[in-house]
């Protein structure tokens, strides 16, 4: 339920607390079956939650987030949005595009966390983006760490301070307040209504696991409904042991904020790092695959840094027999396909490995 504060604020209920959001998606993203990779060789079945078309800012997961951080920088009067992230970060990008959309200003502090890149994957892809939504641009050294980062921004907001701006902090530590992970609290009853009108049996949710707000959420708003679904969340950054004490946390952070620090438990947080080599934006041969079989058998577009690597977890929950007792998996698309376009290098070798005789 959802009282208008404005006709661009609203307050929602989540748990048991009030929240401002600035909604920023219009129409419910679609939950599609896979029609050629599902159901092979006795694979189960394959539904895509479409959350790379969210809309705002070529889409992503990011956007469910942003409702909330856009809606309290606007309810606290602030002027300007200050968040860091990788050099193609999507949640920049997003940052970026709400920021505009909300008639604020933006600063973006760019981290090098991918090395051997080209030049083309510093202007390209997000960072275009980014400079075409009007960001103020900062960069944090190669060998800065995550406590580096949010001390960062804490200093470009002082900066700001001092001119007479209201700037609000979006920071990337998982001691911080989960705030935009109530955007997948409430993508989760969206994402069970969708199940329940399909008539679909679900037996497992597979999603990317970065920041662990997406994953957090996502875990916290099921059990919130009452769903005991069991979701995986494939590791892109970290290995599993610090991803699973991550999304812990990050779960106890946001159970304390809604007021229901019932709901999830470490038994709850399930994660997997075996698709995480070679690293952070990087891809082994297994994710390359999944990439490449995704837009050749389904027309459906992943990015080199988060979806290869959770898409390709999610074709091996839907192969394995003992975890899916018939039924299906539910695979959350979380987007990024800016990215595409700054790692253009990177894919040209991939499609040289996959097809060696169009080379000759």
């Amino acid at each position: 339920m959802t009282t208008p504060a404005s006709p661009s604020l609203e307050t929602v209920r989540v748990g048991n607390a009030d929240f401002p959001r600035r909604r920023l998606i219009s129409g419910t993203p679609p939950l599609d079956r896979l029609g050629n990779l599902s159901g092979r060789d006795g694979r189960a079945p394959i539904y895509v939650k479409r959350d790379d078309l969210t809309g705002l800012g070529l889409g992503g997961n990011k956007v469910r987030k942003l409702e909330f951080y856009t809606g309290h920088a606007l309810a606290q009067g602030c002027d300007t949005m200050i968040i860091t992230g990788a050099v193609q970060s999507n949640y920049v990008r997003v940052t970026a595009a709400a920021a505009c959309a909300a008639g604020l200003d933006c600063h973006i502090q760019l981290e090098d966390r991918v090395a051997g890149m080209d030049a083309g994957y510093r202007t390209g892809g997000n960072v275009l983006l980014d400079r075409m939504f009007g960001a103020t641009l900062h960069h944090l050294p190669a060998d800065a760490s995550e406590a580096d980062a949010d001390a960062g921004l804490d200093a470009i907001a002082d900066d700001l301070r001092a001119e007479g701006r209201r700037p609000y902090v979006i920071h990337l530590g998982a001691t911080f307040e989960p705030r935009g992970a109530l955007g997948y609290v409430l993508g989760a009853r969206e994402i069970l209504d969708q199940i329940a009108q399909a008539g679909i049996t679900v037996t497992q949710v597979v999603t990317a696991s970065g920041s662990g707000l997406t994953h957090s959420g996502l875990l916290t708003g099921l059990r919130l409904a009452g769903s005991n679904l069991p979701v995986t969340g494939v590791c892109v950054r970290r290995d599993a042991v610090q991803q699973r004490a991550r999304v812990t946390e990050v779960c106890a952070n946001l159970g304390k904020l809604i007021g229901r620090p019932d709901l999830v438990g470490p038994e709850d947080v399930i994660v997997t790092d075996r698709f995480l080599a070679p690293g952070y934006g990087k891809n082994s041969p297994q994710s390359w695959g999944a990439f490449l079989a995704a837009a050749r058998q389904e027309g459906l577009l992943l990015d080199p840094v988060y979806t290869s690597k959770s898409f390709a977890g999610a074709l091996a929950m839907a192969d394995d027999k003992g975890a899916m007792a018939g039924g299906a998996v539910l695979y959350l698309h979380t987007g990024g396909l800016p990215a595409l376009f700054a790692y253009e290098a990177a894919i040209d070798a991939a499609l040289a490995a996959a097809d060696p005789q169009s080379n000759q």
